[in-house]
């Protein structure tokens, strides 16, 4: 297989899925619609698997397009972004680039973001403050901000991440020892291990958006996330964690998800930054990164 012959296929690709049609996908490219099926074939051909399905309402990813959509996605960052750098090849970023971030998402997405972005730009020289408190971008000398939360009004600029939910957890040997959660009545009976900004009375929703209130009582707190898993994975209770935060030890069952059927809050993400003008392009790709691997830790 020649792989550089599929990169415009990859990129076609990706504007399809984007525009759930291959017609509004041409009139977007500039290419005839014929065009772009043969473009669609080609790669489902030299890839083995089909990538999509046309259905009553448009076109549906199957579960490999979904996985190649992400990384479609962020190869198109990369030709824009080498385009762009191209254009100002001769501005070459140095210095130092401050950041904070909630602990949540610490080790899956902004630290692969922030490696990525420091081999794109050499010269930055990153300065990090992980902390779940808020701060502010120009008391604390900061270029960018990952809030979690709703956004009270101010001057700077939000850019949207995307949504966690809270899921409950516990180590499968908890749940031998303890005895199975079947019912919402049933975590009022567990060791709950909670951080310092979760409260007793928590609001949980069904599938079907119905919502149930149970008040609980903290075994320990903590006021950490990370701290919050590692009691969890020595078998000392339930945690009530972000989804983001719980796919690694979901995926490698150091903890099991318990009510499944249940979920607390849901927290939107933002990028915050306080450039009034048009702001620097490693700021700009950072923002692209933080993206792409919010999207990819999420269940």
């Amino acid at each position: 297989m020649n792989k550089v012959k599929l990169l415009p296929s990859l990129l076609i690709f990706a504007e399809v899925a984007k525009q759930a049609s291959f017609t509004q996908a041409a009139v977007k490219l500039k290419m005839s619609k014929s065009a772009i099926s043969q473009q669609i074939s080609r790669l489902e051909d030299s890839l083995g698997h089909q990538l999509m399905t046309r259905n009553t309402r448009g076109l549906a990813l199957t579960e490999m397009g979904k996985k190649l959509l992400k990384r479609c996605e962020l190869l198109q960052d990369q030709v824009d972004l080498a385009l762009v750098e191209l254009s100002n090849a001769e501005q070459e970023v140095k210095g130092s680039f401050s950041v904070t971030f909630p602990h949540a998402i610490q080790a899956d997405i902004a630290i692969p973001a922030i490696t990525q972005l420091c081999q794109e730009y050499p010269g930055l020289e990153p300065r990090i403050i992980v902390s779940d408190e808020k701060m502010d971008l120009v008391k604390d000398k900061l270029d960018v901000a990952i809030y979690a939360g709703e956004l009270k009004d101010s001057n700077y600029r939000a850019l949207p991440i995307g949504t966690m939910t809270e899921i409950w957890c516990a180590s499968a040997n908890y749940i031998q020892k303890n005895g199975p959660v079947n019912s919402v009545q049933g975590l009022a009976q567990q060791r709950w291990i909670a951080t310092h900004w979760q409260k007793n009375k928590q609001k949980l929703k069904d599938s079907q958006g119905a919502e149930t209130i149970v008040n609980l009582n903290s075994f320990s707190q903590v006021n950490t996330l990370p701290c919050a898993i590692e009691l969890a994975k020595q078998d000392l209770g339930i945690v009530l964690l972000p989804d983001i935060s719980a796919s690694p030890s979901l995926l490698d069952q150091s903890l099991i998800r318990i009510l499944p059927d249940l979920h607390g809050a849901r927290w939107p993400f933002y990028f915050m930054h306080a450039f009034q003008a048009e702001k620097p392009q490693y700021v700009t790709r950072f923002y692209q990164l933080i993206s792409h691997y919010f999207s990819k830790a999420q269940l």
